[in-house]
């Protein structure tokens, strides 16, 4: 798949679908259902790629995962507060961006481990590659870090911001629309960010002309 076309699908598949699902469906089944409908073309996206590709989109499962965690807090609720319940969601989904930034005192932070989910749909020879430069390249150490703290940054912030609109305007359903347009905004703008980070890895790849298949291969570690 030609560069641009990944990134447009990407665009499509984490941001533009689940936003479009989410606006129909909230006027006839409500946030929790809307939320549900919304998580159906990642569901689709992430089967279609495992069945016909062998490839599973870590990107995408990161969303999901996000969706779900949302969904399950809206279920179970905090109590009968309803400000509580309404900002359960962006405080249990919250846990994915803490989560990342946690992740940044352990030796391999969490987006390695994104990251070789998405070479071993190469091959085994690619994942021992990925490994090879993460030992041998101190700067796709310092990439994949700082591709850690931004997304845990990213996350957790946009979480904050979301809890502090469902706490200000509660049972408005103006504050339900601006929270689900910052969530997939800001995944949107995190995902243009990783893709242009990408190119940044890919780049600094060039410098390592003696092992130049092994070094293709690693570009792909922020693909979908």
């Amino acid at each position: 798949m030609k560069t641009r076309l990944r990134y447009l699908t990407a665009l499509i598949v984490n941001v533009a679908l689940p936003v479009l699902a989410y606006r129909l469906a909230f006027p006839h089944w409500g946030q929790l259902g809307a939320l549900a409908a919304s998580a159906l073309p990642l569901v689709a996206w992430i089967s279609w790629d495992l069945l016909r590709y062998r490839h599973f989109d870590a990107l995408s499962a990161q969303v999901l995962i996000g969706i779900v965690l949302s969904l399950l807090a809206l279920s179970i609720g905090f109590g009968g507060n309803t400000r509580m319940r309404e900002i359960a969601d962006p405080m249990v989904s919250g846990m994915i961006g803490v989560s990342f930034l946690l992740s940044l005192a352990l030796p391999k932070p969490l987006v390695f481990y994104l990251a070789r989910s998405t070479m071993s749909r190469e091959d085994h020879r690619s994942v021992e590659s990925f490994e090879k430069h993460w030992r041998e390249r101190p700067s796709l150490v310092a990439y994949i870090r700082l591709m850690t703290l931004v997304w845990g940054i990213g996350m957790t912030g946009e979480n904050i911001l979301r809890s502090l609109i469902v706490w200000q305007w509660p049972d408005d359903p103006r504050s339900v629309i601006a929270s689900n347009v910052l969530r997939y905004g800001v995944y949107a703008g995190l995902t243009v960010w990783t893709f242009w980070c990408r190119r940044l890895i890919k780049r600094d790849a060039l410098r390592y002309p003696d092992d130049t298949v092994d070094a293709t291969k690693t570009n792909h570690l922020a693909s979908s």
